[in-house]
């Protein structure tokens, strides 16, 4: 039976996702301008959701139990991810690197036999999250988000359609990280364990992860062509500036010598991402060198960066006390059960935290390892609190949603969609190899 701390931290995080799913009300009633609009518009802030109600729950336990037990808790959490996507999404936001990706989506977009806006969307919402294989899923959450922000979004009119872009690149990025096995937070949790390397991902999950995400993006630009091709949407800035209309002419371009160190920052940052000390020690010395150059710089993403890191630090605070009723849970399922339940549970879970709990799970069968990782990378795109990066694409984006809000409602249901597909490309296989292997 759990002890009293255990059963407050379960009905902590309900309350948390209970608040996930209502921010947008607070968001209206912020906007009233009333008495307490500042209070209304702080439980707005969907990033500070779990770190409140974490912190909330630190403050019981140090009452409760002694500050000494308190203490000790928050040291045994291992908060390497939630430091290292504030570092990655810092790096992958700055000026050099956003040009760069933008140049090499335009090159590709230009040659493309279809008009160049419609060819930079499917781009934004393909390349760009497979590419979250290679540098990371923070990375490429960051970098696709600002592109569809840039490109798209910001005087687009069009909620529909801004949902639905959204719905699929929060699915796309969590399904794009699979081809390896280092860069989606819940394969990362599990590779050791379990003995997958990124040969193994590339083969058992990563081409069902690219035509997935391909076919998700073909459908959303097919369905949204019309407007893109009327600029019905878009913004024509950005990485959807016409080439004589590039809001960079103002600006000289970025040199080429500035690029590189950017870019060799933030290899450094994915090779050393296991290495607390190391990747923030880099962040700093990135952070001077943009001060150095800070003409070639925009406004670094510290503070939103700082917010995300803080969403998820609350999420390990509150999840690592889950683990008395999810990981039993997870044990007494079948493969098909784990499945689609690893796929529901990922949606008011973090998925990293579902597949390391699913990993303590002792007698376990390939097959059943399979469908856990699976189902939780399917079903990191149906909330914001699903996947790691999601809080990211979340904040970067949310201003150019009514209110400044995203609602997690409708997220959900754009969600449903790319998920199916996903699902059907990771299950069908299975289906056909059986019990005898993948």
């Amino acid at each position: 039976m759990p002890g009293y701390i255990e059963t407050l931290a379960t009905v902590l995080f309900a309350i948390a996702i209970i608040h996930t799913f209502s921010v947008s009300y607070f968001a209206k009633l912020a906007h009233r301008n009333g008495p307490h609009a500042g209070m209304w518009h702080l439980l707005s802030e969907v990033e500070g959701v779990f770190g409140v109600w974490a912190a909330i729950l630190i403050v019981v336990m140090a009452l409760a139990s002694g500050m000494n037990n308190a203490v000790e808790y928050m040291d045994s959490r291992n908060f390497t991810e939630p430091l290292f996507v504030f570092a990655i999404m810092v790096v992958a936001a700055s000026r050099p690197i956003l040009q760069l990706v933008s140049d090499v989506v335009r090159f590709i977009a230009r040659v493309a036999p279809v008009q160049t806006e419609v060819a930079t969307f499917f781009i934004t919402l393909s390349l760009v999250p497979l590419a979250g294989s290679f540098i990371t899923e923070p990375a490429a959450m960051t970098l696709a988000a600002l592109m569809l922000k840039e490109g798209f979004f910001t005087r687009s009119g069009n909620v529909r359609f801004k949902y639905l872009a959204l719905g699929v690149l929060f699915v796309n990025v969590s399904i794009g990280g699979v081809l390896t096995a280092y860069a989606a937070p819940p394969v990362l949790m599990v590779a050791q364990t379990f003995g997958w390397d990124s040969l193994y991902m590339a083969t058992h999950f990563g081409w069902k992860a690219a035509v997935a995400v391909i076919a998700n993006a073909f459908i959303i630009t097919m369905i949204c062509h019309k407007d893109i091709k009327s600029r019905a949407v878009g913004t024509g800035r950005g990485i959807n500036a016409p080439k004589n209309q590039n809001a960079e002419k103002a600006r000289p371009p970025v040199p080429f010598s500035v690029i590189l160190v950017h870019l060799l920052f933030l290899v450094g940052i994915v090779l050393f991402a296991h290495h607390v000390a190391i990747f923030l020690g880099l962040l700093m010395l990135f952070i001077g060198y943009c001060e150095a150059y800070k003409h070639h710089q925009d406004r670094l993403m510290i503070r939103e960066g700082l917010m995300v890191g803080f969403f998820l630090a609350g999420l390990v605070i509150l999840g690592g006390l889950q683990q008395w009723w999810l990981q039993d849970l997870l044990g007494g399922m079948s493969p098909t059960v784990l499945y689609w339940g690893a796929m529901a549970l990922t949606a008011v879970t973090d998925n990293a935290a579902l597949t390391y709990l699913g990993s303590l799970v002792e007698g376990t069968n390939e097959i059943w390892r399979y469908m856990l990782v699976a189902g939780a990378v399917t079903g990191g795109g149906l909330t914001v609190i699903a996947n790691a990066p999601n809080p990211a694409g979340f904040s970067i984006l949310r201003g150019c949603f009514p209110h400044g809000s995203i609602s997690p409602k409708w997220l959900l249901v754009s969600a449903l969609l790319p998920t199916l597909m996903a699902a059907i490309m990771f299950l069908l296989p299975v289906q056909i190899l059986g019990s005898t292997g993948l």
